[in-house]
């Protein structure tokens, strides 16, 4: 019987080739978009899973209020996991990372001289951390390969690269680390990382080499190391474990800090009653990459858990588009189709034998659009992977359960696409339909039934429209919002503390090459996070009587005196620095620094710095407040102090460079030779300052181009359903049509009275869609410090579009019938 059914669709396929093509073609297209935002969402969910220990793995995050300043981070200090180790019993084992920076690695054998790059994806990790992450060996032993002294772990690319063919293990890289060229050994090589794996490295050094961690290792202040903590077996069943754990780091952090808070004059209680807060939280491996947006954290191929339901929600709808697209167009057919079901059911056909016939050709719809959605999805993988940032491909769709899900998403979108067509067509009575009855007119359920379909369709597109433009409003207000400094024409060249030599010399050099205007040594750059230097500050009393806060957190960054022109601070009060003063004892702050420590008159004011042996800078300039950082964040309070002072160790340095941009080519061309010159060992690296920062919103622009691809398919899908219900109504009101040319009606006055109906749809659909898209949108901007309005026109054009497409896709449709022979219409009928 069912083979019968099939045979039946078939031949009902080919009879009707136009509406079976845009009824294939649409559900291809859902399910294309569906099986591809599954892969998408599939993907993040599965980051981390991969790990022997991972249900057991958790980071170690900072919630901290100092100099009130509240933030909630990643990065923790040195003590804080062996501390937790020695106090918990349920804690079994921590590990730390250290994330290295920009480092020059250089493969000493002979004959491999050019084999000397700038890695940025160095890790300094402890002993064990291939013991908790147990990523999978090539060559090595996991327990011992971090213990030796200055070892080295790559992986299995980083090996490559460096060694082509020929064996790792045993032979020596030198870096450029932390100041001094030194040697390691290759003591493992690992696989190459999974792409669905939060940590992503290149190199892996020991913690017991790495001064920085050695010089901290007492600081729970010092904040830049990532903590894993490992539970044991019986502590991970209690499902209070996090919580209970949380409560009881708070008296640790008072038994164990209390030494190292006091070491830079913040003794801890008085810490405590002027509202500070110093909190640790556990986070679970597998929560990192989609709840980490709302934290502060070095990881860097984060996603987010918005965007999957964003998506999620995209792939609904899209589906149901398509499945309401199916059916329009198979109701539009209902006047030669319900003569059939008519003859049938005179013939002795059940109800239910009629209802699995027409399932069963919306089933042979959904399997053939199945495996025309498979071909489009194997020809646009390449262009969906540029299009998210992800590394899928097409071999995915037959493993983690994917197959299945595309076998359930033919069967229900078959199923729900004919669903309505297949009860309500065979609902007509044999003797109506036969005698060329009037079941149009005396169904006004069926007719409401469809309007609010598209109604549906075009709530959506118009919806997803409203979104798409205000993502990329938003994204051009962050490209192009005045940030306070100069970004455009700006160069950027990293790695100058790798030079061992004079930095002040090659500025100069640098500075002499037609086309650069300004040229400055900094201790940090714009856009970057491994040059600034965050900690606490004390402003102290000067007798006036001020509500002055008791301390402040200060970003900074050590700078020239051609900073500032070279990037076009504005100075409102004081001076820059300058060779004509002593400046090793001033600093320059931010407006955010002036409001939240409270300065009337900041000008000569002095700020104690206590971890440098309570150093006292004085104040000589107030700068406009600039953003360093994505528009997501405010202005924090922010200083710049002079290169001379030595303030802290500087764990890069890069040069920041005003060029002509009508000189870039020859101005990069000279750079790089005098870089050369200069120190041939060190790679000639560079980045526009411009560029910088539009990488920060690679996210936003990355859902800016989903919202648009998604947009446009809706509407496609929508208007295949429009274009189905302007042929059902032509066909419905063809008499009516006929009698009215007759009587003299125009053909534009016919055209009209056809699109009214639809434009009236589409005016709803609008009034709908516009409080669910500001709903969205506004939970969505509610992330950005600096956002843009909601103006009214978004709304308002994005339904004025909706309405002209719909105009558009019925116009064909109207004309066709307003020109028919009415004659032939009325004798037809």
């Amino acid at each position: 019987m069912f083979a019968n059914y099939l045979k039946i669709a078939w031949r009902n396929l080919l009879r009707n080739k136009t509406n079976s093509f845009i009824n294939i073609g649409g559900l291809a297209i859902g399910i294309t978009c569906v099986v591809f935002i599954a892969l998408y969402v599939q993907d993040d969910l599965g980051y981390d899973k991969g790990f022997k220990k991972g249900s057991r793995i958790y980071q170690v995050n900072l919630e901290g209020n100092f100099g009130g300043q509240q933030f909630l981070t990643s990065n923790t200090p040195p003590p804080v996991g062996l501390a937790m180790k020695t106090a918990f019993p349920e804690i079994e084992a921590s590990t730390r990372i250290y994330r290295v920076g920009n480092e020059v690695v250089h493969n000493p054998a002979p004959g491999q001289d050019g084999h000397s790059f700038t890695e940025k994806n160095i890790w300094s990790v402890d002993s064990n951390f291939l013991q908790v992450f147990d990523f999978p060996l090539l060559e090595g032993d996991p327990v011992s390969c971090l213990k030796k002294y200055h070892s080295i772990v790559l992986t299995e690319t980083m090996a490559h690269k460096y060694f082509g063919n020929k064996p790792a293990i045993g032979q020596m890289l030198t870096l450029n680390d932390w100041g001094s060229e030194s040697p390691f050994v290759v003591t493992a090589i690992l696989k190459d990382l999974p792409a669905n794996v939060s940590l992503q490295f290149g190199m892996l050094l020991s913690n017991q080499d790495n001064p920085p961690v050695k010089r901290f290792d007492w600081s729970w202040v010092w904040c830049n190391m990532t903590t894993y903590v490992v539970v044991n077996e019986k502590a991970a069943q209690d499902p209070h474990l996090v919580q209970r754990l949380d409560a009881k780091f708070p008296a640790m952090v008072r038994k164990d800090a209390v030494r190292a808070f006091a070491r830079i004059g913040q003794p801890f209680d008085e810490f405590v009653k002027k509202g500070g807060k110093w909190d640790f939280h556990l986070m679970a491996l597998g929560d990192i990459h989609l709840h980490s947006a709302e934290m502060g954290t070095p990881l860097t191929n984060l996603g987010n858990i918005k965007y999957v339901y964003i998506f999620s929600a995209i792939a609904l709808f899209i589906i149901i588009l398509a499945c309401i697209n199916f059916m329009n167009l198979s109701t539009a057919q209902a006047i030669r189709r319900s003569r059939e079901v008519g003859v049938r059911k005179v013939l002795g056909s059940l109800k239910g034998q009629l209802v699995r016939q027409f399932l069963a050709e919306a089933l042979l719809y959904a399997v053939l659009a199945t495996g025309v959605a498979l071909v489009l999805i194997s020809v646009l993988m390449g262009s969906f992977n540029t299009l998210s940032g992800k590394d899928l491909h097409f071999g995915d769709l037959f493993c983690h359960g994917i197959w299945l899900f595309i076998l359930f998403l033919t069967a229900f979108t078959g199923l729900l696409a004919g669903s309505y067509p297949a009860f309500y067509l065979t609902s007509f009575q044999p003797i109506e339909v036969l005698k060329g009855g009037t079941i149009f007119l005396k169904k006004a359920g069926p007719q409401f039934i469809r309007n609010g379909l598209v109604v549906f369709q075009f709530t959506v597109s118009i919806a997803l429209i409203i979104c798409t433009m205000i993502v990329f409003r938003q994204l051009d207000f962050m490209r192009n919002k005045d940030l306070g400094l100069k970004k455009d024409n700006v160069l950027v060249i990293p790695n100058l503390e790798k030079l061992n030599g004079n930095t002040e010399t090659l500025r100069q050099q640098l500075s002499e090459i037609p086309g650069i205007r300004y040229a400055s040594v900094s201790a940090g750059a714009p856009a970057k996070t491994d040059g600034d230097f965050t900690d606490f500050y004390v402003p102290v009393t000067t007798g006036v009587k001020e509500p002055l806060a008791k301390d402040i957190t200060l970003t900074s960054y050590m700078v020239d005196e051609h900073f500032v022109p070279a990037l076009q601070l504005r100075i409102i009060q004081g001076r820059n620095f300058s060779k004509a003063y002593n400046d090793s004892a001033s600093v320059i702050v931010n407006e955010a620094t002036v409001r939240h420590i409270g300065w009337k008159d900041p000008i000569g004011k002095v700020i104690r710095y206590t971890g440098n042996n309570d150093k006292l800078f004085t104040v000589i300039g107030v700068a406009k407040d600039f953003n360093l950082n994505s528009l997501r964040y405010t202005v924090d309070p922010f200083a710049l102090f002079y290169i001379s002072s030595k303030t802290y160790h500087a764990n890069s340095i890069s040069l920041i460079a005003s060029i002509d941009a009508r000189q870039t080519g020859e101005v990069l061309r000279q750079a790089e030779k005098k870089w050369k010159a200069f120190d041939a060992s060190v790679p000639f690296d560079y980045s526009f300052l411009d560029k910088d920062y539009e990488a920060l919103y690679r996210s936003e622009a990355r859902l800016g181009n989903v919202f648009s691809t998604f947009t446009l398919l809706s509407i496609l899908v929508a208007c295949l359903g429009l274009f189905g219900l302007s042929v059902y109504t032509a066909e419905r009101r063809v008499k009516e049509i006929g009698i009215r040319k007759i009587l003299g009606a125009s053909v534009q006055s016919v055209v009209n009275l056809l699109s009214k109906e639809f434009l009236k749809l589409v005016v709803l659909s609008a009034i709908i869609s516009f409080p669910i898209a500001w709903w969205v949108m506004s939970k969505w901007l509610n992330d950005f410090a600096y956002r843009v309005p909601m103006d009214a026109w978004v709304f308002l054009i994005a339904g004025v579009l909706a309405i002209v497409i719909a105009l558009v896709t019925v116009s064909f449709q109207a004309i066709r019938a307003a020109t028919r022979n009415p004659a032939k219409s009325l004798k037809t009928e």
